[in-house]
């Protein structure tokens, strides 16, 4: 499935403003990860491959949880989100499933006045 015209073109904006921001331009994967540091406020010179793995994880469940996959529960005592699943995701193919990931991801931007 290829990306529709619309969301292609409010992804390379988003990719634009980010690179203007940044200096590079950045996968999908990068941008996840933006949001987890975002959402969690989690800032160390060097970053473990799990820790890695958790920001991008706190960063799907946040994309997903204003369309309902996720509800948020709380925060830890290190102050990092926790979320619950509520529903399960569609079942997807993988150019499905990274277009779903992107319209969120692009909601999120929205909803941040970025």
């Amino acid at each position: 499935m290829l990306m529709n015209d619309d969301l292609q073109q409010r992804w390379w904006t988003l990719e634009s403003k980010l690179m203007e921001r940044f200096g590079k331009k950045p996968d999908l994967e990068a941008i996840l990860f933006l949001i987890g540091m975002q959402e969690t406020g989690f800032m160390e010179e060097k970053i473990s491959k799990e820790q890695k793995q958790d920001l991008m994880h706190v960063a799907m469940c946040t994309v997903l949880a204003p369309s309902g996959f996720y509800a948020a529960e709380g925060r830890d005592e290190d102050g990092w989100p926790h979320f619950a699943q509520v529903k399960a995701l569609p079942e997807m193919s993988l150019p499905e499933q990274e277009n779903f990931i992107r319209d969120h991801v692009l909601l999120y931007f929205d909803q941040q006045g970025f």
